[in-house]
């Protein structure tokens, strides 16, 4: 098997080639580069939760004032008001995508990007309703981005506790059926244990499905979980009359009654530590940086790591990187259309200022609805569960058919003076431009037409 390719580094563990960019001279210089600074955000900046969180709290005063005038002006200028942050969130979710499409074009380390938006699909959340449905990119500001080199234990905390990850899984409103916010209430009213949170843990972000659970330590771990909250103005809170009193039990392990949140970290940091844990990431991240069907040498390789190092995730990224298997050609996984239009536009290296005064409508264009048409909605998976790694998932006549109008028709709209094509092939594919797509791109009647060809080159779709 083959070891490190600088060119193949890019396209399998990145955003693919960019004729500005250099790619990584070594595995080494690729794990530097997540622990050096993370200057792309810096350049590019998305807003984070916190700040997030003012717009929440200027909706709360709104509909404060519209229900203590009921009726009046004031009220009216209220809800105008209410509208207008809407609105402004709204227009500003279309701004992160802009600038989530920058990171990934001008990086020097589009490795992080990669692990970024892998880890944020392992911990899917999305607001349900109002404001907060525009709160995603900020939510991975805060609780994914900055642990993706840490321990596992931390980046699972981070993620299961954020108010978005509350408010998704519906664990804010989840009450212990004996607590004292239950007998307050009465028992017969609506509302009481939700295990929604609880579920998804053990089975999307640790154990995995099929993993060593019942549906009793389903219901214990939600018991542990009730106190776990949020507020607009305070974000995370821990609201104590929410509590199931009483020890629970999750896979053998008991955790005592607790008027705070520590019993359910501890709880978190166990599911970490376990060895079911360890095999599910594994087969994860193999699946996804190299092929739907992973050399189970590479799985082991990256399970056994995990468990020497406790989780220590930049171990497990160097098991992936020096492993052999890592570097098999042909390339097999299929991108996704998000990592599509991504390679794209950093194959063209459209200018830092593209996405400055986009309007929506705009970027609705040619991002977010071709996105839909293909299959991947910005920010908006199905479920929990994230967005499918199989190929079948995206290869289909559509989400083709879809890839193939965004490719002959968006570029050009982008970097208005195309690049030569023979140029181009080069920039994006490297070594990869086989002789057809070099003809192919040669011979076509247009500029647009020959990038198009070149996007939609097998060597291109494939990572």
């Amino acid at each position: 098997m083959r070891r490190f390719d600088p060119q193949l580094a890019e396209i399998r563990f990145g955003y693919g080639l960019s004729p500005v960019v250099a790619p990584p001279r070594s595995t080494a210089a690729m794990l530097d580069g997540l622990v050096g600074p993370d200057t792309v955000a810096d350049r590019f900046p998305i807003e984070t939760f916190v700040q997030f969180r003012a717009r929440m709290v200027a909706v709360e005063e709104q509909r404060d004032i519209r229900k203590k005038n009921r009726g009046t002006d004031l009220a009216a200028a209220a809800r105008k008001r209410r509208n207008e942050l809407n609105k402004e969130a709204r227009v500003d979710m279309f701004g992160w995508l802009g600038q989530t499409m920058l990171r990934r074009v001008y990086t020097e380390t589009a490795f992080r990007e990669r692990l970024v938006a892998f880890w944020a699909d392992h911990f899917t959340a999305m607001g349900k309703r109002g404001l907060v449905r525009r709160a995603t990119s900020p939510y991975i500001e805060d609780a994914i981005r900055p642990f993706v080199t840490g321990r596992f234990e931390d980046l699972l905390q981070a993620a299961v506790m954020h108010p978005l990850m509350l408010d998704y899984l519906d664990q804010r409103l989840s009450i212990g059926p004996n607590s004292v916010r239950a007998e307050k209430r009465g028992r017969n009213k609506p509302g009481g244990l939700n295990e929604n949170l609880a579920r998804e843990v053990l089975e999307l972000h640790t154990l995995g499905v099929g993993g060593p659970y019942s549906q009793s330590d389903v219901t214990e771990l939600a018991e542990l979980f009730t106190g776990l909250t949020f507020d607009a103005r305070n974000g995370f809170k821990f609201r104590k009359d929410f509590i199931e009193p009483g020890t629970e039990t999750v896979l053998g392990v008991a955790y005592p009654d607790a008027h705070n949140a520590s019993q359910a970290r501890a709880a978190l940091n166990d599911l970490a530590a376990h060895p079911s844990t360890a095999r599910h990431l594994a087969w994860k991240l193999a699946v996804h940086f190299v092929s739907d069907d992973p050399d189970p040498d590479l799985v082991d390789a990256l399970e056994a790591q995990y468990l020497d190092t406790g989780g220590a995730l930049m171990a497990v990224y160097e098991t992936l990187l020096e492993h052999p298997a890592a570097w098999q050609t042909p390339s097999t996984n299929f991108k996704l259309p998000i990592d599509f239009v991504s390679s794209a536009l950093r194959a063209l290296a459209v200018p830092d200022t593209t996405f400055a005064d986009q309007p929506e409508k705009a970027m609705r264009r040619m991002f977010a609805a071709p996105l839909i048409r293909m299959g991947q909605p910005w920010e908006r998976p199905l479920g929990p569960d994230g967005w499918p790694e199989e190929d079948p998932e995206w290869i289909t006549p559509q989400g083709i058919a879809s890839r193939v109008s965004w490719a002959m028709s968006v570029p050009e709209q982008l970097v208005p003076a195309l690049p030569d094509p023979r140029a181009f092939a080069q920039a994006a594919l490297g070594g990869f431009a086989d002789d057809t797509v070099r003809f192919a791109a040669a011979a076509a009647e247009s500029k647009s037409e020959a990038i198009g060809i070149v996007l939609m080159s097998p060597a291109f779709q494939r990572r």
